[in-house]
């Protein structure tokens, strides 16, 4: 005990008295680990919203379709539905007893490169994300009046609009479109809060909006005189004879799959029904290359560090002699002096693991609130995980490994002269 007591003092006396010589390094191994412990953190969070854009719903059902795309399309905007499906499906989904509620989206225009959806009421009652979290409005109200839209937290915010505002959107998918819906403008009467999923990233209006919008574009084109004014459109029924795609929830989950199965394989028209978890998983897998890449050069930056760490020791093994004289003199074995190197290599790694958690908690605080709002990406506060702390543990390992060639040196060096008879 006392002789730990001892080589302890000794390597938090040699630490300080060499503070100038080794902050450089001890900052560079620092940052190195808040670098590979934010990356870890970073994909750990990253991973988990986006496996989590979309929640609490059983089903999405579509055209006949891949399973990625039809995910692509209605949950990340991402491409576009291979064909839609009839309202009569629809209908026989409201039928069905085992459907506890649904969702309808249709797609297909857009606003100044961002994509349009029309739904109904139950995309804000029943749409989730998160851990089970649902929708909520930061200004105004759902649509009520026909030309009623409410913008996604991003679209807000990149645009610059306010409540109130008249906006025009455009025929058709693309980021930059020559063919307007300028007859029927629309009033924005809500904006959504911020979620840190592609909901921020969409415009929403009614079905009825989406079907008077498009009297007289049959032909892809604005007929003149078949075009409707505002007041002509308010004075109509609208049923869709189509739509793209239905979000839908069941009573029991536990007939998940029979549904699906009746569902894919349905004789009245070709429809696609995926679990959308699996359809996340099965997108994050064929994305996980990328991101252990990145920790691996992380990684590697860490171990670059501490290589640095020795080379330092090493250039300092040679000014140590007058201090390992004395140690020698007042009776410190060489395994004592040896060991020196080993806990100064250990200590300073543990302080600079200390520093990046310090650091990294610092930047959460600071950066999470800004990627939210501006690249509508969610990162949470929370205990590290114990796949992160096997990381940031074998950062002191690896640092004690490293250690034991300046370790060895010395020891063998003590070691023959100990050996050494006086007078020769």
């Amino acid at each position: 005990m006392n002789t730990l007591r001892l080589a302890l003092s000794l390597t938090a006396a040699s630490l300080w008295y060499r503070r100038r010589a080794l902050s450089l390094i001890g900052l560079t191994l620092t940052l190195s680990i808040t670098l590979m412990l934010g990356i870890q953190y970073l994909r750990t969070e990253v991973r988990q919203s986006f496996t989590s854009t979309i929640s609490g719903t059983d089903l999405i059902v579509g055209a006949r379709s891949g399973q990625l795309n039809l995910l692509l399309y209605t949950v990340f905007h991402i491409g576009d539905a291979t064909n839609n499906i009839r309202w009569s499906t629809y209908q026989a989904l409201q039928n069905d007893a085992r459907i506890d509620w649904l969702i309808p989206i249709s797609l297909g225009d857009s606003y100044r490169g961002f994509r349009v959806v029309s739904t109904n009421d139950q995309f804000l009652a029943r749409f989730r994300y998160g851990n089970d979290q649902p929708l909520s409005l930061t200004q105004g109200a759902w649509f009520n009046d026909l030309f009623d839209v409410v913008l996604g937290a991003d679209v807000a915010r990149r645009l610059g609009h306010q409540l109130d505002e008249q906006i025009v959107l455009s025929h058709g998918g693309g980021r930059t479109s020559f063919a307007n819906h300028k007859d029927l403008p629309f009033r924005v009467s809500g904006i959504l809060k911020p979620t840190g999923t592609p909901v921020d990233q969409a415009v929403y209006i009614s079905l009825d909006a989406m079907e008077a919008m498009h009297v007289g574009w049959e032909s892809g084109i604005a007929l003149p005189g078949r075009v409707l004014s505002p007041t002509q459109a308010r004075a109509r029924d609208y049923t869709p004879t189509a739509i793209t795609a239905v979000f839908l929830g069941l009573n029991q989950p536990i007939q998940t799959f029979a549904v699906q199965r009746e569902l894919n394989q349905s004789t009245q028209e070709p429809l696609s029904a995926i679990l959308p978890g699996v359809a996340l998983s099965e997108l994050w897998r064929m994305m996980g290359q990328f991101e252990q890449a990145l920790l691996g050069i992380s990684a590697f930056v860490v171990a670059i560090s501490l290589i640095g760490l020795i080379a330092v020791f090493l250039t300092l093994q040679a000014q140590r002699q007058q201090e390992i004289a004395v140690l020698r003199a007042t009776g410190a074995s060489p395994g004592l002096i040896a060991s020196l190197y080993s806990l100064e290599c250990v200590g300073l790694s543990l302080a600079s693991c200390l520093l990046a958690l310090l650091l990294g908690m610092l930047g959460i605080l600071a950066l999470g609130p800004w990627l939210l709002e501006h690249y509508s990406l969610k990162i949470r506060l929370r205990p590290l995980r114990v796949d992160e702390w096997a990381l940031l543990g074998a950062v002191p390992l690896a640092a004690l490994a490293v250690s034991l060639l300046p370790a060895f040196a010395t020891w063998r060096t003590g070691k023959q002269q100990s050996f050494q008879k006086p007078g020769l």
